[in-house]
C-alpha cells in the first residue's frame, strides 16, 4: 500500500512548512540576537541604543514582504529573467570601479563594496552587488542546464559556467571581497554536482583554482598572507590581526554550557568588532552558552534537511537545481561563519543568516527563502 504524504496547509499555500518555520524561528532569533549584541554600539556610535534593532526590524518586515512574494510567485519566472539578473549584477560589479568623485561606490576600511543610491557623498541606501551576484548565479546555472540538459555532459557547457564564476570571482576579489568571491564559486561547483556534472573534473578544476589562489594571496604581499593566515594562532597577535578572533573565542569561552544570561554579555561592551554583524555568534554563545548555540544549529540543519528534500522533490531539473543552489548557498554561510568565528577558517565577511545584522543580505535571503518555499509548493500541486 502506497504511503500517503501529509502535508500542512498553510495561508502561504500548500508546501514545506518547515522552511517556513525554520525562517520564523530565525527572525525571531536574528532580532532578539542583534537587539542585545548592538546596544552599546549603538549608544556609542549613534546615540540610541534602539539604533540597530530599529534598523533591522525595518529589513526584517520588507524581508517577510519579499518572502511571501517570492512564495507566492511560480519559481519558472526566474528562468526567463536569468540572463538579465547574471548580466545585471556583472553591471552592478563593475559600478564599484567607478571614479569616487560620482559617489557610486562606497568604500568603508579599505573595502569597496557597496553601491549608494542616489549616488552623493551621504544618505541614501547603500547595498552589496557580491550579495546580488550570489542568488544571479544560483539563477543563472539552473537555467543553464536546465534549459538545455546535454550542456551537463558537454565540456563546452561546463567552461562557460565555470567561465562565469571565475569572472564573478575576480570581480568580487579585487573589492577585495575574498568571503563573497570564495562562495560565488563554491555555489558554482556545488550546483554542477547536482546537476550531474562528473564530480572528478570539478574536483580537478576547484583544486588548480584553488591553487591558483594561494599563489595569488602569497604574491599580493604581507597584509594578504597575514590576514590568511592568522587564524592558525590569533593569540601570536591578540592585540593585532587577531583581535577580533581572540574577543570573539573569549565570548565563546565565558558562555560556558549555558552561558551568562540574554543581555548580559560583556564582550559586546565595545570589545570585540562587528558584534552584531560578522561576530554575532560569540555574543550569542557568551548569552546562551553550547547549549543555545546548539539549538541555533539544530534549526539551520533543519531548515538545510528541508531544503535538500525540496530540491530532490522537485518536478523538473530548473526546481531542483534551484532549490539545491539555495540550500547550498545557506549552508556554506553557516559553516563558514562559524568557521571564522571558531578560529578554523581565516577571517571573512561572511553574515550569519537572517541573524546577523543586514540590510541586503537579510533581503535577498528571504528572497531565496520564499522561493525555496515555492518550489515545494509547485511540488505538492504535483502529486494531488
Amino acid at each position: 500500500m502506497a504511503r500517503k504524504k501529509i502535508r500542512i496547509k498553510s495561508r502561504f499555500g500548500e508546501g514545506d512548512f518547515g522552511v517556513v518555520i525554520t525562517t520564523l524561528i530565525l527572525s525571531i532569533v536574528g532580532i532578539v540576537a542583534v537587539f542585545s549584541a548592538s546596544y552599546y554600539s549603538a549608544l556609542s556610535k549613534e546615540g540610541d541604543p534602539n539604533y540597530y534593532l530599529k534598523n533591522n526590524l525595518m529589513w526584517m518586515a520588507i524581508g517577510w514582504v519579499v518572502f511571501i512574494i517570492a512564495a507566492n510567485i511560480d519559481y519558472h519566472i526566474w528562468s526567463r529573467v536569468a540572463v538579465i539578473a547574471m548580466a545585471g549584477s556583472f553591471l552592478l560589479l563593475l559600478l564599484l570601479f567607478t571614479p569616487k568623485s560620482l559617489g557610486i561606490a562606497v568604500t568603508i576600511n579599505n573595502a569597496t563594496r557597496w553601491i549608494r543610491i542616489p549616488p552623493g557623498s551621504g544618505g541614501g541606501i547603500t547595498f552589496m552587488p557580491g550579495e546580488i551576484c550570489k542568488i544571479a548565479i544560483i539563477f543563472f546555472i539552473a537555467w543553464f542546464y536546465a534549459s538545455k540538459p546535454s550542456r551537463i555532459k558537454g565540456i563546452k557547457g561546463n567552461l562557460i559556467v565555470l567561465g562565469v564564476a571565475g569572472a564573478a570571482f575576480v570581480l568580487i576579489f579585487k573589492q577585495p571581497n575574498l568571503s563573497t568571491a570564495g562562495i560565488v564559486v563554491l555555489i558554482a561547483a556545488g550546483m554542477m554536482v547536482i546537476a550531474g556534472v562528473a564530480w572528478k573534473g570539478i574536483i580537478g578544476i576547484v583544486g588548480l583554482g584553488a591553487a591558483g589562489f594561494v599563489g595569488l594571496i602569497v604574491l599580493k604581499g604581507s597584509y594578504w598572507l597575514k590576514r590568511v593566515t592568522s587564524f592558525f594562532d590569533p593569540f601570536a597577535d591578540a592585540l593585532g590581526d587577531g583581535y577580533q578572533v581572540v574577543q570573539g573565542l573569549l565570548a565563546f569561552g565565558s558562555g560556558g554550557v549555558t552561558g551568562v544570561g540574554i543581555g548580559r554579555s560583556m564582550q559586546k561592551a565595545l570589545y570585540l568588532p562587528e558584534c552584531f554583524s560578522d561576530f554575532i555568534l560569540p555574543i550569542i554563545g557568551e548569552e546562551v552558552g553550547f547549549i543555545g548555540v546548539m539549538a541555533l544549529m539544530a534549526v539551520y540543519l533543519v531548515l538545510i534537511w528541508r531544503g535538500v528534500l525540496v530540491s530532490m522533490n522537485s518536478k523538473d531539473l530548473f526546481g531542483t537545481l534551484l532549490a539545491g543552489g539555495i540550500t547550498l548557498h545557506i549552508a556554506l554561510q553557516v559553516i563558514l561563519n562559524v568557521a571564522v568565528v571558531s578560529a578554523s577558517f581565516p577571517p571573512t565577511g561572511v553574515v550569519l543568516p537572517l541573524v546577523s545584522l543586514g540590510g541586503t543580505a537579510t533581503v535577498l535571503f528571504m528572497a531565496e527563502l520564499g522561493i525555496l518555499y515555492n518550489v515545494s509548493k509547485r511540488s505538492s500541486e504535483k502529486e494531488q
